[in-house]
């Protein structure tokens, strides 16, 4: 054994101990009982409490903020979101996402009937190692997951966008897994979808001439459907975008853009008639309620 090191091991010991002495000598009568509070702990108690009531109980939801790696594949990195954001996004998606469904004939029995388990909640963006960040994601109709929450700001436009594009087109796909997509939906723009992992190589230009609302639209015909479902509900200028012609076309650019939002009109066509026969809602309905709360 290194006598030195035990040497200076036993000096130490004894000054600590002498600490220890002078102070139970300085408080011998007095009691150190000081009491400790933990703003996050109230704050976490009672977000539990109303979360139990209003969402587990009321709609058979879960709602996870907590232990947010389970939630992401092993290659994607996320950020927790903050405590104080949690209840603001609970009030964000009951004002845009639950309550216009109530306010439809049939919204609020098919709302009731298609809720996912779980809403998860992540402070951040989801960053993949290819480079892509994901917005938002939903496991077979029984979890969506909403990104950069920590920003929660429903009078910032873009990430107002952010959260409906992602609530509206993760909400959607429960259709189609529920019913499928309809009929010869795929056959629709046929040519037009991209192979897996090249989307984002689109420009949104070359998506309309496909006849998608988006690039990431092009990624599968489930996507599509659910990227048209979205788009349709939350984007103010829709018809502008993608159902009005653009006039006196003399140039094929233009040409092919409007050829593109004759494939959009046919879809939403089919996807509104499909809505309405399997699960009653009707989709223009739903988008005038949605439309009044932006």
């Amino acid at each position: 054994m290194n006598r030195s090191k035990t040497y200076t091991k036993r000096l130490t010991n004894l000054i600590a101990i002498g600490i220890v002495v002078i102070l139970a000598s300085c408080y011998s009568d007095e009691s150190l009982n000081v009491p400790v509070t933990n703003p996050d702990i109230n704050l976490e108690k009672d977000l539990d409490i109303y979360i139990e009531e209003n969402f587990t109980i009321e709609y058979g939801m879960a709602i996870r903020y907590r232990f947010i790696d389970r939630f992401v594949r092993p290659f994607q990195r996320v950020t927790p979101p903050a405590l104080e954001v949690v209840r603001p996004m609970l009030d964000f998606i009951e004002h845009f996402w639950i309550d216009p469904y109530f306010e439809v004939e049939n919204g609020e029995e098919f709302f009731r009937s298609h809720v996912p388990a779980e809403i998860v909640f992540l402070g951040g963006l989801i960053f993949n190692d290819d480079g892509t960040v994901t917005l938002g994601t939903a496991d077979a109709g029984a979890q969506i997951t909403f990104t950069n929450v920590n920003a929660v700001d429903p009078d910032d436009d873009n990430w107002v966008a952010l959260q409906l594009q992602t609530v509206y087109h993760e909400f959607a796909h429960t259709v189609h897994q529920r019913y499928k997509l309809p009929q010869a939906f795929e056959t629709i723009s046929p040519d037009g979808y991209t192979s897996p992992g090249s989307w984002f190589n689109l420009r949104n230009e070359e998506a309309l001439q496909r006849g998608f609302v988006s690039p990431y639209a092009t990624s599968s015909p489930n996507e599509d459907f659910a990227e048209t479902v979205a788009f349709y509900l939350f984007e103010a200028d829709f018809e502008e975008m993608f159902f009005i012609d653009e006039p006196d076309c003399t140039e094929a650019d233009c040409a092919s853009r409007n050829e593109g939002r004759e494939r959009i009109r046919q879809k939403v066509s089919s996807i509104g008639e499909h809505y309405l026969k399997f699960t009653g809602v009707n989709l223009a309905e739903l988008r005038e309620r949605v439309q009044s709360r932006l």
